[in-house]
């Protein structure tokens, strides 16, 4: 198919509208350095006027034909996977493994990921997240959520051991084991910060708790979330003798993100979702066919809870004003987010906290603007909605996914895919063609790319990085099309973030015999 002819999806809405307040482009010489230094000169991450959705003809982008090895290099560069060690030669998790993978459309990437299992306590934990107004809220839940929700977990004895060890001065056992690509770097200068926060944390639930006692993960979840975010404002407020920390602070909580985040223990899946990040259940059919089983709700205007949950915790003369233009505030996209304090605090604080700030806020317009129809904060939360599924053997794999992946891809398509990448049988349904006039040599064309399709999956070992190809490659038959996933992966960075979104992807393959021998365990 002709490029010039070749349909592209319409610009993603922005999250927020304005001017970057803390872009991440290139990290400034007073916070903390990251470990991806980029050369990217900054500029705006948002465009300056209302984005048309839907699809569109391609202009002139000036974008590169990469050669398949060029697409293949772009697209596993950020690809990642785990696989569950057997004991004993046999697999005792329900969980097989994961594989992840990240595509920028931001320069760099706004998206984190996390995934850890748990040695305190049980259990696995992933998550994605998704960044607005910058990427360093996003990069923070990526570092410090998971060791919320773990102390969250602990039952009290655990604790307090862990309080004397610290106390007497003795190494700490390991809470974590984590899972990440060499390019999740964390901010080593705010590492001692983010300790002194968790333990204030952990000393309150030690305050709160009696011998013996735990929280289970619902409770555990929607605590870690919900402090997590606390501990944010705060360190903002309270700021730091450190100017490069002072800034860091700052950066994180006027930026926001989104997070999805799963925990998974045996055959209890539990998934915590705050914005508009998304899970989705991949369930085989008897017929061999995968349904979807989406396991979260997006925050949004889309959402009619979460518009009446809104214009109910303000007074009715704020009514018209509270959601405007399908946005909180008629700014945000996301409902619910971490971070994002400007629509959190009061004016008054606001402006205090930026005054005593580092002079590089001074001369950012941004600081001085103050969200139209400001009259009872906070306005957003970032606590979480959480669901419990019990698993099933039928349960083949969860994705998780930013909405990058969800605006270019249906989840029925999504977990259709995904589920025959895993099992290698390809459902041959009727080929179709909606509205488009063929011709028989393209008929052809068609069946006959339909038949290499089978063969692609074998050039992808990772089935997130397999999604994303046909994410940002399908061509308007649902076929990944080569000439439009080189062109949509060399378009210009000021050009990328006005096709498509950042996508994050975590698939999490579950072992069925695992999962029936746990599920009949617990019901006898």
């Amino acid at each position: 198919m002709p490029v010039t002819s070749q349909l592209f999806r319409g610009f993603p809405r922005a999250k927020l509208w304005g001017s970057s307040l803390f872009p991440c482009q290139r990290q400034p010489p007073c916070c903390p350095t990251s470990h991806r230094p980029t050369s990217s000169p900054p500029h705006p991450i948002w465009p300056t006027a209302m984005p048309v959705r839907g699809y569109r003809r391609s202009p002139d982008l000036h974008s590169y034909n990469l050669t398949p090895p060029q697409v293949n290099s772009i697209l596993k560069a950020s690809e990642y996977s785990f696989k569950v060690p057997e004991f004993d030669g046999k697999n005792v998790s329900s969980v097989m493994g994961f594989d992840s993978n990240q595509l920028p459309a931001n320069a760099p990437i706004e998206d984190r990921r996390s995934a850890a299992t748990c040695l305190q306590t049980r259990g696995m934990l992933l998550g994605v997240f998704d960044g607005h107004a910058g990427c360093a809220c996003a990069q923070a839940l990526s570092e410090r959520l998971f060791y919320y929700v773990a102390m969250s977990l602990m039952p009290h004895e655990t604790l307090c051991e862990l309080e004397s060890a610290v106390e007497a001065g003795r190494p700490l056992s390991p809470i974590l084991q984590w899972h990440k690509h060499p390019n999740d770097y964390f901010t080593r200068e705010a590492q001692t910060m983010y300790f002194n926060s968790l333990r204030t944390y952990w000393q309150e639930l030690i305050d709160l708790s009696s011998p013996g006692e735990s929280l289970g993960p619902r409770e555990a979840l929607l605590s870690a979330f919900k402090r997590l975010d606390s501990d944010l404002s705060l360190e903002a407020q309270v700021g730091d003798a450190n100017s490069f920390l002072h800034y860091w602070v700052l950066r994180v909580a006027f930026s926001g993100a989104t997070a999805c985040v799963a925990h998974i223990d045996g055959s209890d899946l539990y998934v915590a979702n705050t914005g508009d990040g998304r899970a989705v259940l991949g369930v085989q059919e008897e017929d061999g066919s995968f349904s979807a089983h989406t396991l979260s709700n997006d925050h949004n205007a889309q959402n009619e809870n979460e518009v009446a949950r809104i214009q109910g915790e303000h007074p009715p003369s704020e009514k018209k004003t509270v959601v405007r233009q399908d946005r909180l505030l008629g700014l945000l996209m996301p409902f619910r987010a971490f971070g994002d304090v400007k629509f959190k605090w009061s004016i008054d604080l606001q402006r205090g906290v930026l005054e005593s700030g580092p002079d590089q806020l001074h001369d950012n317009e941004h600081t001085k603007f103050i969200p139209p129809n400001y009259h009872t904060p906070p306005y957003l939360t970032a606590e979480p909605e959480i669901t419990h599924h019990r698993l099933r053997p039928q349960d083949r794999f969860l994705v998780l996914g930013t909405d990058g992946l969800w605006e270019t891809l249906h989840r029925q398509e999504v977990v259709r895919i995904v589920g025959e990448y895993l099992t290698g049988v390809h459902q041959r349904q009727p080929l179709t063609v909606g509205g488009y006039h063929v011709t028989l040599g393209q008929m052809q064309g068609l069946l006959a790319e339909r038949k290499a399709r089978a063969s692609l999956a074998f050039q992808d070992q990772n089935a997130a990085t397999h999604l994303i190809r046909h994410a940002v490659g399908n061509n308007e038959f649902g076929a990944v099309d080569h000439e439009t996933l080189s062109k949509m992966l060399s378009l210009p960075e000021e050009l990328a973030r006005m096709y498509r979104d950042d996508i994050t992807i975590i698939i999490t393959q579950f072992n069925p015999h695992v999962v029936g021998h746990q599920r009949q365990g617990g019901e006898s």
